[in-house]
């Protein structure tokens, strides 16, 4: 190579490197422009993701008996869930065809809550809302709204409307029903990205195998651990539990009288497909009960795939809420009550009109707890979906808490708030006395009645409360009015509310301003009648409170609140007085010693082994019958009764409806009181029976329940006319303000 091509080589190497030296340094500076000018937009393109977040729903918390034992509990259970962003352009219907299919072949049912048949043969639908269902007709209403369709619209119209909406008028008639009602259901749970959709509730363990089989070609279709409400004791305080259910639409979305719409569950952090407490305590410890959900959160990138999935949020368990109750001794205190209207039903009303229902309930004296809160009839609540049609319909009302809501004349069961109201005021002393003949004649025109059984002459207060004389008490009760001896029921704890967590009845004492008042109410109301009427449970914290010499506790079934993982103890029922009456002189001393006399007039309680205290009463029904050319009225078993007398430990309520003299209640009273003993020294089992002890209507001596025997109680053992109708030997009561004698004992 000669010096000028060596020259020209040299050149052009020269032109190369600039050239490269150019190149690599407009690639430098785009790729300084790239990252330090525009490189938080590109970084957030390559990083542009979503996150979804799910809700997982927490276990609610276990309700337990005072020992611990659960009463209800929540399970495992599976439900069929779609996910919308997990199914990505799947074909909707057809995937739920696949799905309908899937779970028919298991046996299984899916949500749906049209109210419109399937097809009939000619292509027409029909609506399935019961008539006199007010649910149903609400639903139906709120279903046409929804469709933005007017109140007249038949079911046709419905269906050529779902159709419409949601293009299925290529389907089969009988798909076009099927999948319009889940459609419906999806819009009514607002089904999106962001709320999945519960296609099928519990369904069995072999669905659960088969979805999985088929998970490939059912994208966006979960099978989703859940849990459910059970009660391991089923028949163990059902009415007081009650119940969980879905979250209704009237709960979700609030309208009120401006037109003004809110959701306040959404508020709390609920969502539409959530399970609530709706009655009794499940909702009144809803908050304690519910635990907090956790969160599981689904990242999607830009281009639609899922890039992650875990659970940022670890849902805790609702809190435990513990009861006052030993459901072993609920048990015995139930079984008791069938017995005892068996025992009625045998031995007393051999007639056409039986006892059929009766209501009890057992507080601790010392606090106010309630041991025992029975009804009977009763129901399953595990079986109280499937069989409610069968319970609404029973004539005995299995499904009313007459404990807690049943309302009754008391009858004489009344008399001794009257006798602390004298006492405790001063109008009448240990010596005070009325003269019963008989007859009350302080007024020109009514003339109340007594039957003077185990009396007559004067009559002091312990008297009048052993013989339940009504000439005492009709005095007693005018002097002092039922503006005064009210004042005291309320303080003892009837026609008030008693305290409980759940609904009760509030009942109410004849007063001056009742529509229908005249001065003669005042002496009718004096030996329970009247107006007046109150429930089990507040005789039951009115026997305690007189237990108690005056002092009233709020009366409750909640004992504590747990911790579900540790069994701390987070928050714990103390005792609460709500009244008191000062306890003057004797006032208590000698209700006691007439209680306890009621009592030895009693076979089964004179002979206890313990002292009782009680009162029996034996209030009239609205109903009756004739005997001959002569009215009488059907009447209720009423009794209230602590114990020991000496230190007493529990306090009773109790009614019968139809069941006639109270002094009929006295077997049940000792086989509460037997059962009470067991559980104290363990021989109470676990079904409510007693080791090897008789019960005390066992027991009972042939004589004393031989159906011809003469009631020894101080209530229906004073009529002497035996009532063919009703096979009993009643007090006769009449009602006062239509001027009528009244023998209520």
């Amino acid at each position: 190579m000669n010096q000028e091509e060596r020259k020209t080589a040299i050149r052009r190497m020269r032109v190369l490197v600039a050239a490269a030296c150019i190149l690599m340094l407009l690639y430098g500076l785009r790729l300084i422009f790239l990252q330090l000018v525009n490189g938080d937009d590109f970084k957030s393109q390559a990083t542009n993701t979503t996150d979804y977040k799910f809700t997982v729903t927490a276990a609610r918390g276990d309700i337990v008996d005072s020992r611990g034992e659960r009463i209800a509990t929540s399970v495992t259970s599976y439900n069929v869930v779609l996910n919308k962003l997990l199914m990505g352009d799947e074909d909707l219907d057809g995937m739920l065809q696949k799905i309908v299919e899937l779970l028919r072949a298991n046996g299984e049912s899916w949500n749906d809550t049209l109210l419109i048949s399937q097809p009939d043969a000619a292509g027409n639908y029909t609506f399935t809302a019961e008539e006199g269902s007010t649910r149903d007709q609400k639903a139906l209403a709120a279903m046409k709204d929804n469709l933005g369709l007017q109140q007249y619209a038949t079911a046709n119209d419905v269906m050529e409307k779902l159709v419409e909406d949601y293009d299925l008028a290529s389907y089969p008639l009988s798909w076009q029903r099927t999948l319009g009602g889940i459609h419906y259901e999806m819009q009514l749970q607002a089904f999106s990205n962001v709320n999945n959709f519960i296609m099928a509730e519990n369904v069995s363990e072999a669905t659960v195998a088969t979805i999985k089989e088929h998970s490939l070609s059912l994208p966006g279709v979960e099978i989703v651990e859940t849990s459910t409400r059970s009660y391991e004791q089923s028949t163990v305080l059902p009415h007081v539990l009650g119940r969980v259910g879905k979250i209704t639409a009237e709960k979700w979305k609030v309208t009120d009288e401006n037109g003004q719409t809110t959701y306040p569950l959404r508020e709390k952090g609920y969502n539409m497909n959530d399970i609530i407490g709706i009655s009794g305590l499940e909702s009144a410890y809803e908050d304690e009960l519910r635990g907090k959900d956790g969160v599981e959160t689904i990242t999607r990138n830009s281009d639609g795939v899922i890039v992650d999935t875990a659970l940022t949020t670890v849902p805790e368990p609702g809190h435990t809420v513990q009861l006052t109750i030993d459901s072993r001794f609920q048990k015995a205190v139930d079984k008791a009550l069938a017995e005892n209207i068996d025992m009625i039903n045998r031995v007393y009303n051999t007639g056409s009109m039986k006892a059929a229902a009766c209501a009890a309930v057992v507080l601790d004296v010392k606090d106010g707890s309630v041991l025992a809160a029975s009804n009977y009839p009763s129901f399953d609540q595990n079986l109280y979906a499937t069989q409610y049609s069968e319970y609404s319909a029973d004539e005995s009302l299995p499904l009313f808490n007459r404990a807690l809501q049943g309302l009754y004349t008391p009858g004489s069961t009344f008399k001794p708030a009257v006798a602390v109201a004298a006492l405790d005021s001063g109008l009448i002393n240990r010596y005070s006395t009325v003269f019963c003949n008989g007859v009350y004649n302080y007024y020109s025109d009514y003339h109340p009645k007594c039957t003077r059984h185990g009396h007559s002459g004067n009559i002091d207060v312990i008297t009048a409360i052993k013989w339940s004389c009504n000439i005492f008490f009709y005095d007693v009760g005018r002097r002092l009015t039922s503006e005064v001896y009210d004042a005291y029921a309320y303080k003892l704890g009837m026609g008030v509310r008693t305290g409980v967590e759940v609904s009760e009845a509030l009942g109410h004492l004849t007063s001056k301003t009742d529509s229908n008042y005249i001065e003669s109410l005042d002496v009718q109301a004096a030996i329970g009648q009247g107006n007046t009427v109150v429930s089990p449970v507040q005789l039951a914290t009115y026997a305690a409170t007189i237990a108690n010499r005056g002092t009233r506790y709020r009366t409750h079934f909640v004992k504590a609140i747990l911790d579900s993982n540790t069994g701390e103890v987070l928050q714990e029922t103390q005792p609460e007085v709500m009244d008191v009456i000062e306890d003057r002189g004797e006032t208590f001393d000698l209700v006691q010693q007439g209680m306890i006399g009621v009592s030895q007039t009693i076979p089964v309680l004179a002979s206890y082994p313990y002292t009782i205290a009680c009162k029996t009463g034996t209030p009239q029904r609205s109903e009756g019958y004739y005997v001959g050319s002569t009215y009488k009225h059907y009447t209720n078993t009423m009794m209230i009764a602590y114990g020991p007398a000496e230190d007493p430990q529990i306090a009773i309520g109790i009614v019968v409806e139809y069941g006639g003299g109270g002094a009929r209640a006295g077997n049940l009273v000792a086989d509460i009181f037997n059962a009470w003993f067991a559980m104290q020294d363990g021989t109470l089992n676990e079904d409510g029976t007693i080791g090897k002890q008789e019960t005390a209507a066992d027991s009972t001596s042939a004589a004393q329940t031989a159906p011809a025997q003469t009631e020894t109680g101080t209530d229906a053992a004073a009529d002497t006319a035996t009532d063919p109708a009703a096979g009993t030997t009643d007090a006769a009561q009449e009602t006062a303000p239509a001027g009528q004698d009244a023998l209520d004992n």
